[in-house]
């Protein structure tokens, strides 16, 4: 979504579920508005957490005119409810093989084949979101099957989401890329204060984190890594809003806050 919307909306990391909302990115042109809607990818839910993102997908797949589903070289995958619902449906289906910039010409084309046998009414397009590789074919293609309809959007929007999710997001990719293991998946963060002041916007995070011993690691020796964490964010965050930020960071321990009802919601996840 991010190459085709020509901005960072999503989260970008190598690792998998990444994205846990349902993120729109609007593109205005002349005679057309897409609205492209970023979901979580597919996961065999463990937690309440990841029920709530299943549930952005299952709208998502309710509401689209045009399903843009985005596979990768070396990805398996194996589930055959969502297989089913794409065989069978109406809605035009364009398949992105995304990453073949990282596999050569006769493994680009071999998976190619074993998607027109799982998906043969889809259009199939090979591309590098990276390097932008018929990405613009895909856009084209998008404009093509695109219905009829008055926009949904002002033109100047960009997105349905707020700065103040948008810095979260920030925040919570930099933790997925300074932390390994579990820590970015017992992960949630969540603005606390937003001021915005007429040099500088002063922002408070917290960072909610399912045990003790996953603190100390956020925090690390002497704040070092929490300390690294507030940087990079900042950094970021300030390209982001074209602003000066000053950032605080600060954890919380929630043991439960992936099965709490109450809490996922006050995250933004459908329950």
């Amino acid at each position: 979504m991010n190459a085709l919307v020509g901005e960072k909306l999503s989260i970008i990391t190598s690792k998998a579920q990444t994205t846990r909302h349902r993120i729109m990115g609007i593109v205005n042109g002349e005679d057309f508005q897409m609205i492209y809607s970023d979901t979580p990818g597919i996961v065999k839910p463990h937690y309440l957490l990841h029920k709530s993102m299943m549930k952005f997908v299952e709208t998502a797949m309710l509401d689209a005119d045009i399903f843009l589903f985005v596979t990768e070289m070396g990805e398996t995958f194996d589930h055959e409810d969502i297989l089913k619902k794409l065989q069978t449906t109406e809605v035009p289906v364009l398949l992105l093989i995304n990453k073949i910039d990282l596999s050569d010409q006769p493994k680009v084309e071999a998976k190619i084949n074993e998607w027109k046998e799982l998906l043969p009414k889809a259009e199939i397009f090979p591309i590098s979101a990276l390097l932008k590789f018929n990405t613009d074919t895909v856009f084209q293609n998008i404009i093509r099957l695109l219905p009829e309809n008055p926009p949904y959007f002002p033109k100047d929007e960009l997105t349905n989401r707020s700065q103040r999710f948008f810095v979260s997001e920030i925040i919570r990719e930099k933790i997925l890329l300074n932390y390994h293991k579990e820590i970015p998946y017992s992960t949630e963060v969540a603005i606390d204060t937003f001021t915005e002041e007429e040099k500088l916007i002063r922002i408070s995070a917290m960072i909610y984190v399912a045990r003790e011993s996953q603190k100390a690691i956020i925090i690390g020796a002497k704040g070092s890594s929490i300390k690294k964490l507030g940087t990079d964010a900042r950094k970021d965050i300030e390209e982001f809003l074209d602003k000066h930020v000053f950032l605080e960071l600060r954890v919380k321990v929630d043991k439960d806050w992936r099965e709490n009802e109450r809490e996922l919601k006050r995250f933004g996840y459908e329950i």
